[in-house]
């Protein structure tokens, strides 16, 4: 009897649980577990998100698309003509390209960067300062940002820090011209070269004294250790002797071409002496702006002050060129972004189960082999979202080019996203064009935003 008892349920628990399934069907919920809300108040809760999605996202694609077959007026239907046009228009090919570069390159670069400073994080005894540092210009507007590698990239060394520092570098290993942009006061003397360099029109025969008055150099710029000039001595057998000075002094006055009292001395100008089209000897002025060779076989001798005296300054590079400004842009763009690649592979890293890399060790594997064979595999769907992430900004980059790029170059740089304003509000003011642009654009990134969704799903079931 208590096993009968034990196995039927008494007649009070038969109708609590026949009430509890009524209450499940009527809510139209198999089984048992708790109520699921009627179909109109979830929409009634999710109506304000959808209409502001649909004001926001919707209503101006769907306007895009239909602006892009008018016309610039807006009044005349065109059909496909504003995209035959987007195609043929060399502005817009340019910025294709350079989208190109951008997808291929900035993406490439940040993921690779970001992945060897997560990497660095976990080994360093600083990460949290590092990982600060890394991560600070995130902090930056891209405006902000534009505006501080604007002037990192002046070409003035005294502005811009990119130049300075080749300029120190280039400086270290050689050493600048003096005198750039010197040039003699007679120019019947000492004749212009095509290499640049200054030589006498006639020749001289040993025994000969000569003196090269040179102007073009502030008397300010003068080296510490130039002293007054003084006239050569006279100069022996197999000698010839000389001064270059600088024939000009503060105040004024003085006689041309020749040495007065308060005219310095050039030292360290490079004197070279030709015969035959061959320099057989060089010699350099000292702190008066003397100058002798000795020890010259007798005849007629061409002297010339070489062109390394005079060479123009290194100044670095035409960061903001043509040729450079796509790179240049492309840096400050990796730059901001590192920090970002940075702390999301840095918490991919953090999740990979540590007994599966000591059991890599323990087998023998070396550091480099467990990084290529065990780590990355792993990480391998961190850096596909991180990558698939950065393509998606990358075309869409605008406030860089835009800030950077100076007007002569900006053509030379531009992007579609700046080619859309530039046609549509910068100028063009053809909107129908500028809207072609701008779906184009968006059939451009829809597809990144289609993997990473459905590899968001894959991952969540």
């Amino acid at each position: 009897m208590a096993a009968n008892n034990d196995q039927a349920p008494s007649a009070g628990e038969a109708s609590s649980a026949d009430g509890a399934a009524a209450i499940a069907a009527r809510a139209g919920r198999p089984g048992r577990g708790g109520l699921r809300p009627p179909g109109w108040l979830a929409l009634a809760f999710l109506l304000p998100a959808l209409l502001i999605l649909g004001a926001l996202v919707l209503y101006p694609i769907l306007y895009s698309i239909g602006r892009s077959l008018f016309d610039a007026s807006g009044t005349r239907f065109v059909g496909l003509g504003n995209y035959v046009d987007m195609f043929t228009d060399r502005a817009t090919l340019t910025a294709i390209r350079n989208n190109a570069i951008w997808v291929a390159v900035a993406p490439t670069l940040v993921t690779g960067l970001g992945l060897i400073f997560a990497v660095l994080t976990e080994r360093v005894r600083w990460a949290t300062a590092f990982k600060l540092l890394i991560f600070m210009p995130m902090a930056i507007s891209f405006l902000a940002a534009g505006i501080i590698f604007r002037l990192v990239y002046e070409q003035d060394p005294q502005r811009g820090v990119a130049n300075a520092i080749l300029v120190a570098v280039h400086d270290t290993f050689a050493e600048s011209s003096k005198y750039p942009g010197a040039r003699p006061r007679d120019t019947r003397l000492l004749v212009k070269q095509a290499d640049g360099s200054y030589a006498t029109g006639t020749a001289l025969r040993t025994g000969s004294t000569v003196q090269f008055g040179l102007v073009g150099v502030a008397p300010t710029k003068l080296p510490e250790e130039a002293r007054p000039a003084a006239a050569p001595p006279s100069a022996g057998n197999g000698q010839l002797a000389g001064t270059v000075w600088l024939d000009f002094a503060l105040g004024g006055g003085g006689r041309p071409g020749q040495i007065d009292p308060r005219e310095k001395g050039m030292p360290g100008v490079k004197v070279e002496a030709i015969r035959d089209g061959k320099v057989v000897d060089t010699a350099e002025t000292g702190p008066n702006g003397e100058f002798r060779f000795s020890g010259l076989p007798d005849g007629g001798y061409t002297l010339r002050l070489a062109a390394s005296n005079f060479a123009p300054p290194y100044n670095g590079l035409s960061w903001l060129g043509p040729m450079l400004i796509t790179p240049a842009i492309i840096s400050a763009y990796v730059w901001m972004w590192a920090g970002f690649a940075m702390v999301l592979i840095a918490a991919g890293l953090s999740a990979i189960p540590r007994d599966v890399l000591e059991a890599a060790r323990v087998d023998g594997a070396t550091e480099w082999q467990v990084f290529r064979r065990v780590t990355m595999p792993l990480l391998a769907p961190v850096l596909v979202v991180v990558f698939v992430t950065l393509v998606i900004n990358v075309l869409k980059i605008f406030d860089l080019v835009y800030i950077i790029a100076p007007g002569s170059v900006q053509q030379d740089a531009n992007v579609l996203a700046l080619q859309m304003w530039l046609v549509s509000f910068g100028g063009g003011n053809n909107q129908g064009l500028g809207s072609a642009i701008a779906v184009f654009l968006f059939l451009l990134v829809v597809p990144a935003m289609l993997f990473n969704i459905r590899r968001f799903r894959r991952e969540s079931r």
